[in-house]
């Protein structure tokens, strides 16, 4: 939410989607979803009427309010106070939303730009008196700056990712990009299954970072980025998430979604025997190391068992036509 809500005007339609299959077949399935979508457009009245609600039906359930605001000291105090003043548990602010917000100095305009997202946390943070996390952008060289950033600034925690910019497609029949409004499009946030891999590889990023530099103990993280299953969910808490978030697979699939996510989660913790999210969160942090260090590690393995020999073990060895097979023969899942 923000301020003026008179200001945020979307287009239709605003998504476009990607499936898998030769030229994103028809039938295939979804595995890509972009949105041009900015912020809600309904009024800051509206939503504070429905948190207060929320909070009244739910006392003991958490609401988070997602915030955004111009690059304004006294917008930003206005609106975390007005927030505050629903009942709300803590603040996730938006320094990360890749498409037109930007353009008025929102969402990622601050969050790629460090010295900009410390000062607009100090306002943030000097205001709010519940728990604040920062929202972290994937369009950037290396993520965990920001994150530093924000949590040096007072942040209890950050949340990553926001959708990655993108363009979907070019339709072949029209030679428009997609979606297309009145012939026209602009890039949009790429989000849905095919982003989770790059996803789980900034939140480890991220969690290597807050555990080195930071008491990860008294900070949180939240994963987000193609979240549809409960092993989805269990990835991102093994490499160092306190929380996870869904969107764009419950746009897809419906509310159903969460109920079957979160049996999912505890059949895989009944599986290894976890009784909590503390018992796995952070456990594969441990087994990423260089490039430099797997290369030492396979030579000493080799040397120890004297294994028969799986896979190419130098680009001497590719023979050119065989290259799909010998290639499937280095797979490892």
């Amino acid at each position: 939410v923000s301020l003026d809500a008179a200001k945020v005007i979307n287009v239709t339609p605003r998504y476009a989607r990607l499936r898998a299959g030769a030229n994103g077949s028809a039938k295939g399935q979804i595995i890509g979803w972009e949105n041009i979508e900015l912020i809600s457009d309904r009024p800051l009245e509206t939503m504070l009427k429905e948190f207060k609600q929320l909070k009244k039906e739910y006392p003991d359930r958490i609401l988070i309010a997602s915030i955004m605001e111009e690059y304004n000291k006294a917008g930003w105090e206005e609106l975390i106070d007005r927030v505050e003043q629903t009942g709300i548990d803590a603040i996730e602010v938006n320094f990360s939303c890749p498409h037109g917000m930007p353009e008025r100095k929102m969402g990622a305009a601050v969050g790629q730009d460090c010295a900009l997202l410390e000062e607009v946390c100090g306002w943030i943070n000097a205001k709010a008196t519940v728990p604040v996390w920062a929202k972290m952008t994937p369009n950037i060289t290396d993520i965990t700056m920001p994150a530093r950033v924000a949590l040096s600034s007072g942040c209890e925690g950050v949340a990553a990712i926001n959708t990655i910019m993108s363009v979907m497609g070019i339709s072949l029949d029209t030679l428009r990009p997609e979606p297309c409004v009145e012939g026209y499009s602009t890039p949009g946030g790429y989000s849905c299954k095919a982003v989770h891999p790059i996803a789980l590889a900034k939140v480890m990023s991220i969690a290597k970072m807050m555990k080195s530099e930071f008491n990860d103990k008294d900070y949180s993280l939240s994963g987000i980025g193609g979240v549809e299953t409960g092993g989805d969910a269990a990835e991102f808490i093994l490499l160092g998430a306190n929380t996870v978030q869904v969107c764009t697979g419950v746009m897809m699939h419906g509310y159903g979604l969460v109920k079957k996510l979160c049996e999912e989660l505890k059949d895989f913790m009944k599986k290894h025997n976890f009784k909590s999210i503390e018992d796995f969160r952070g456990v594969s942090l441990q087994y990423f190391t260089t490039h430099t260090d797997l290369v030492r590690r396979q030579q000493e393995a080799i040397r120890e068992r004297k294994a028969i020999k799986k896979g190419l073990q130098s680009d001497k060895e590719w023979t050119g036509d065989g290259f799909v097979k010998e290639t499937e023969s280095m797979v490892s899942n």
